[in-house]
């Protein structure tokens, strides 16, 4: 149960929408998830700041998930997202804040996991 919550200086049309949802479905593997409950949102030109300053290139990444992973596996992660976000959006790493966020309840079509 991942959801990966992009926030991004950028604009992102149709096509780089549909293909950082595609990266992230493959990403998620690194914490041991699939594609097959991967939520994905993505708001693009947005304001963000990054110590006092405007960001013309950047993002803030929120990634959560049912459960938890390890240190390794995050850090693989926060790689795969810099890597995406540099290659479909063009935004420089240095500019890129990744969070981890695992969630214990977790709750899907009427119930809890």
């Amino acid at each position: 149960m991942p959801f990966i919550d992009l926030r991004t200086t950028v604009p992102a049309a149709p096509a780089q929408r549909e293909a950082l949802k595609t990266a992230f479905g493959q990403a998620i593997t690194a914490l041991h998830k699939t594609e097959t409950y991967l939520m994905v949102s993505i708001q693009d030109s947005c304001d963000l700041w990054l110590g006092g300053e405007k960001l013309d290139k950047g993002a803030y990444v929120a990634v959560s998930l049912y459960g938890s992973a390890s240190s390794a596996d995050y850090n693989r992660m926060t790689g795969l997202v810099c890597n995406i976000l540099a290659e479909h959006l063009g935004l420089p790493p240095k500019s890129v804040y990744v969070t981890y966020h695992p969630v214990s309840d977790w709750g899907w079509n009427g119930r809890n996991f």
